[in-house]
C-alpha cells in the first residue's frame, strides 16, 4: 500500500473531512456539568459512527461508572506491530460565554484557524488520526499496522474512570505502544514531542478551632485561630531555598542525568520574555536549577487555594471557626501519589497546634509520572517524520503538567505512550476563542500517514525494533 496514494485521497476528500470536524466540535460534549449527559452521549455516538464509515471494525460504546469509552480495531496485519490510538471526545466548559468572538459550539473559520470549543483539545486532533486510518482504508482496502482505539470521554475531568476500564479490559487493549492525538507540541514554530509529564495528587485541609465564629475582642486571646493555625502549617511546607520540606518527599525522586539537564538547556527558550509574558517578577524557584528544570525535572508542591473568616469590604472582627486551604504536588519519577499524600498528612499532623484540629482530605483522580526512553523506536519515527515535514530538527520536550493516561498506560499495561498531536500551546485550549489551524489538520493527516506507512516497515513487537534507514 502507498502513502502516496494515501495523501492524495486525504487531500481529495479534505473537504468532507472539514464537514466532519465541524460537526464534532459542534456537539457539546462537556463531560465535567450533568446538564450536558445527553450531548455527551450525542459525541459518543457520533465519533463512534464515524469510526465504522471510516473502515474500523467492531466498534462499540463501553460503558463506565461515568461517560462512555469507544473501541474499535482494524487487526489484519499479520507480523506488524500493533498499536493503541488514544484520544478524547470530551471537552472542557465554554465558560466564559461572553468572552467568545462566536459561539463555542458553532465552529467558524477565521484567517486560516477554525474557532470552536474543543477543536484544538482532542477533536481537531482526533479526526487527524482516524483521517489518517480513512485514506489507507479508503484506497487499499488496509492498514499498514494493527491498530486498536480507546477514545474515551472524561480526560477533562482526570480521566476519572480510564484506570479501572484499562485494568479490566488489559488484554484486549495489549498493543505494542500507544500512539496518542491527544497533547500538542511546544511552539508552533518547533517541531516537537513530548517526552515526559509530571504525575499529580491533590488535597484539601480543614483547620477547625471553636464550633462556631467568635468576636474577636470577646475571645481574642482565649482560644486558637484556626487561620493563624493554617497559615503556620502551610509556612512549614516549604524551606528557605524553595525547595519542599516535608520529610519524605523527595525519597524516590530520580534525579535527571548530565545529558537530560543539557538537552534541556538546548530547548530554545527565553526566560525573560516568559516571565514577561506572565507578567511574574524573577527570582523564584528552588534554588540550583533553572526554570525549565523546575518546571519539567523537579517535583513541586503548590497552594491552589486558602480561605476562611471574612474577606469581604470593611473589617469583620472575627475568629473563624475553621480555615481551610486546597494542594496540589506535580511529581516526578519514580514518585508516587499515594506515598507522597501519606508523607504530608503526616507531616501536617505532627506539626499541627494546640487548640485546633486537622482534616486532610485526599482528592480522587491522582496520576503517576511518565517519561519514554528517547530510543523509543515509536517515538525515533515521530522525531524523524516531523524533521521530514518541517525540514529542521524536532526537540523533545517535557511537561509540566500532568497527562493522567500516560501514567495508566505504563502501570495498567506496560506501555509506552508517543504523543503525536498538532495541536500547538498557543491555541487558547480551556480558554475562550479555542482554535485549531487548518494548515495543522493538514499537517497532522500527512505526517500520520507517514507514520503509519514507516511504521508497518517495522516487524511486530515494534518496542523493541530498530527503526530502518529513512532516505533524506
Amino acid at each position: 500500500m502507498s502513502a502516496a496514494e494515501a495523501q492524495a485521497w486525504a487531500e481529495q476528500h479534505d473537504a468532507r473531512t472539514l464537514e466532519t470536524l465541524f460537526q464534532f466540535v459542534s456537539i457539546p460534549s462537556v463531560s465535567t456539568d450533568p446538564a450536558y449527559l445527553a450531548d455527551m452521549a450525542r459525541g459518543a455516538g457520533f465519533i463512534a459512527d464515524h469510526l465504522r464509515v471510516c473502515g474500523i471494525e467492531n466498534v462499540a460504546l463501553r460503558p463506565t461508572a461515568g461517560h462512555p469509552v469507544v473501541t474499535g480495531d482494524w487487526l489484519h496485519a499479520p507480523g506488524r506491530p500493533t498499536i493503541l490510538i488514544y484520544g478524547h471526545y470530551d471537552v472542557q466548559p465554554p465558560d466564559p460565554l461572553d468572552r467568545w468572538n462566536s459561539a463555542p459550539f458553532a465552529p467558524e473559520i477565521r484567517d486560516g484557524r477554525i474557532y470552536a470549543r474543543g477543536v484544538s483539545d482532542d477533536k481537531g486532533p482526533l479526526i487527524v488520526a482516524i483521517s489518517a486510518l480513512a485514506a489507507f482504508l479508503g484506497t487499499a482496502g488496509a492498514l499498514p499496522v494493527n491498530v486498536k482505539l480507546l477514545l474515551e470521554g472524561e480526560e477533562e475531568i482526570g480521566s476519572a474512570h480510564l484506570d479501572d476500564f484499562v485494568a479490566e479490559h488489559a488484554a484486549e487493549l495489549a498493543a505494542d505502544f500507544v500512539l496518542s492525538a491527544d497533547g500538542a507540541m511546544w511552539r508552533l514554530d518547533l517541531p516537537s514531542v513530548t517526552v515526559a509529564s509530571r504525575g499529580l495528587c491533590a488535597l484539601e485541609l480543614t483547620v477547625s478551632g471553636a464550633a462556631k465564629d467568635l468576636h474577636s475582642g470577646r475571645h481574642g486571646g482565649a482560644v486558637a485561630n484556626p487561620l493563624q493555625a493554617l497559615s503556620a502549617l502551610l509556612a512549614g511546607l516549604h524551606a528557605g531555598d524553595g525547595s519542599v520540606a516535608v520529610p519524605g518527599f523527595y525519597d524516590r525522586v530520580r534525579i535527571p542525568s548530565d545529558a537530560v539537564r543539557r538537552e534541556t538547556a538546548a530547548v530554545p527558550f527565553d526566560e525573560a520574555d516568559y516571565l514577561q509574558s506572565i507578567g511574574a517578577p524573577a527570582g523564584a524557584g528552588e534554588a540550583g536549577w533553572s526554570l525549565l528544570e523546575r518546571n519539567w525535572l523537579r517535583p513541586t508542591l503548590e497552594l491552589n487555594g486558602v480561605w476562611g473568616g471574612y474577606s469581604g469590604p470593611g473589617t469583620k472582627t472575627v475568629i473563624p471557626s475553621q480555615a481551610h486551604a486546597k494542594i496540589t504536588c506535580r511529581l516526578v519519577p519514580d514518585q508516587d501519589p499515594a506515598e507522597i499524600l501519606d508523607a504530608i498528612e503526616h507531616d501536617l499532623q505532627r506539626r499541627v497546634g494546640p487548640g485546633v484540629t486537622l482534616t486532610v482530605s485526599r482528592e480522587a483522580g491522582g496520576a503517576h509520572p511518565a517519561a519514554i526512553a528517547a530510543t523509543h523506536p515509536g517515538l525515533r519515527l515521530a522525531m524523524q517524520v516531523l524533521e521530514e515535514l518541517y525540514g529542521r530538527a524536532a526537540v523533545p520536550v517535557r511537561m509540566g503538567a500532568t497527562l493522567p493516561v500516560a501514567g495508566i498506560f505504563r502501570h495498567r499495561l506496560g506501555l509506552d505512550t508517543v504523543f503525536f498531536s498538532f495541536s500547538t500551546t498557543d491555541e487558547d485550549y480551556h480558554a475562550p476563542n479555542e482554535f485549531f489551524r487548518l494548515e495543522r489538520l493538514r499537517d497532522g493527516i500527512r505526517a500520520w500517514i507517514r507514520y503509519l506507512q514507516r511504521l508497518g516497515a517495522l516487524p511486530d513487537d515494534a518496542g523493541s525494533a530498530e527503526i530502518p534507514s529513512i532516505p533524506r
